[in-house]
């Protein structure tokens, strides 16, 4: 009976979308697995967090009126040739779900740097109003001469 543990331990677990898990109880490269499984690329699962709100605590619908708690899954996608390794939990995952977390994931880090790109873009449009206001010189005219003015020589006595 404690040898079921041990056996699930040598195993890694295979989790495809539509739900189902599959075990495999050898170590095997990513490649394998997206031969077998074509237009799906493979993830390591690192963690799945459930953020539940006090609304959803009250009866209140939340997160798209399901009232069931958000579930952030974080993972890490695999090179086709990264060794799977038993007692882990891996993930197929489609390309247009990379694409996604992709672009989410810069959207997130062009939010914590906009303050800052916001004071960038406002000066250089301001650099580029006035650019515009004043006039530029003609380059015909590139070489420079000097401006002499001329001197009053009144009240001088003699």
């Amino acid at each position: 009976m404690g040898n079921c543990q041990a056996v699930e331990a040598a195993s890694l677990v295979m989790q495809h979308p539509n739900g189902k898990a599959k075990k495999i109880y050898a170590p095997i490269l990513a490649k394998q697995i997206m031969e077998v499984n074509p237009r799906y690329h493979v993830a390591l699962l690192l963690t799945t967090t459930l953020y539940s709100s006090p609304a959803a605590t009250t009866g209140k619908h939340t997160y798209g009126g399901s009232g069931s708690p958000l579930r952030i899954t974080k993972i890490k996608l695999l090179k086709p040739n990264d060794s799977l390794l038993l007692g882990h939990v891996y993930r197929l995952v489609t390309y247009q779900e990379v694409i996604r977390g992709l672009v989410a994931k810069k959207q997130a880090k062009m939010k914590q740097t906009s303050p800052d790109l916001e004071f960038i873009r406002k000066t250089e449009t301001d650099k580029v109003d006035k650019e515009i206001e004043t006039p530029r010189r003609s380059s015909v005219s590139s070489r420079w001469q000097p401006s002499l003015r001329s001197i009053s020589e009144v009240g001088v006595g003699g």
